[in-house]
């Protein structure tokens, strides 16, 4: 029987295939020494005792007063940004895409500068500008420092991925479009946005997972009473139970983003089952408009905001 031949690579011969084999081993003779070094490390240092991970599976006080407390407050933030950074980065994303320079240069302005800047520094200037210009509470601050925050920092980022998401689909679409007499609005309504959000699915999704863990950065700065800033009071309270709680977020976290991506995943397969061709569907309103131009005037370009 004949071995088919490799395309991509070379088939390794005996003497690479040996080699191969011993940095394999050397990998994990290594790794199975740094695992039992950080066995043993927390073993000394007592983290590993059944006493600093009870209180998770017989103390249901943990969850109720700390976890779940500090995971709908990381829930909320990152849902409301979400929420908000979405359109927010549609619309500047189409921004760029206009044919009026001005409009281009703006949102282009706009989106760089703040793409540009930290998500903490804006978190951190948020937070002072509520201080020293609003009435917000101390108490309710903090949230709107951290979504103001991930608002202006992602959905700069989000508005990338949609111009880019646009930019990546075949010029043809757009050519007819407009041999059928589509003006700009509706090219990118009817044609363009509805096919790009299947492609741009898989870069909105890792940008709205960074979104959930960027929550984080309010606890760390601002006293934001999310998951990780749940770590400080769960380890005074139940003996310095440090790396026991800081494993357990950690796990909700995961879960946490899991189920995000899961759905997204969902999604994703769903909108390409229903999707039969690569053609855009075009609402009856639209078609009407299109059919009589003496009544509503003739096709014109226009821009796409």
């Amino acid at each position: 029987m004949k071995t088919r031949p490799a395309v991509l690579y070379d088939v390794p011969g005996p003497r690479a295939r040996r080699r191969n084999l011993l940095y394999t081993l050397v990998f994990l003779v290594a790794l199975g020494f740094a695992v039992w070094w950080l066995v043993a490390s927390l073993a000394d240092k007592n983290q590993l005792d059944w006493d600093k991970w009870a209180p998770f599976f017989t103390d249901s006080r943990v969850w109720t007063t700390y976890v779940l407390p500090a995971l709908k407050n990381t829930v909320v933030a990152a849902a409301l940004a979400m929420v908000i950074a979405l359109p927010l980065g549609a619309l500047f994303g189409i921004g760029r895409l206009s044919d009026h320079r001005w409009v281009r240069v703006g949102a282009g302005t706009v989106v760089e500068f703040f793409r540009a800047i930290p998500v903490l520094i804006l978190m951190l200037f948020a937070n002072a500008a509520y201080a020293q210009f609003t009435n917000v509470s101390p108490e309710t601050r903090p949230l709107y420092a951290v979504v103001t925050g991930l608002v202006l920092y992602n959905g700069s980022v989000l508005a990338e991925v949609v111009r880019a998401g646009i930019l990546a689909l075949p010029a043809g679409q757009t050519d007819a479009a407009k041999a059928i007499g589509m003006r700009k609005g509706q090219t990118m309504t009817y044609v363009l946005l509805p096919q790009s959000v299947t492609a741009m699915l898989p870069a909105l999704v890792s940008q709205l997972v960074v979104i959930v863990k960027d929550t984080a950065l309010g606890g760390a700065m601002l006293g934001f009473s999310e998951l990780l800033a749940s770590v400080r009071p769960m380890s005074a309270n139940y003996g310095a139970n440090t790396i026991a709680s800081f494993t357990v977020v950690a796990v909700v976290f995961v879960a946490l983003n899991f189920l995000l991506t899961s759905f997204a995943a969902w999604l994703e397969a769903r909108l390409r089952r229903a999707k039969k061709s690569t053609g855009a569907v075009v609402g009856a309103d639209a078609v009407e408009e299109l059919a009589a131009p003496g009544e509503h005037g003739p096709p014109r370009g226009g821009g796409a905001t």
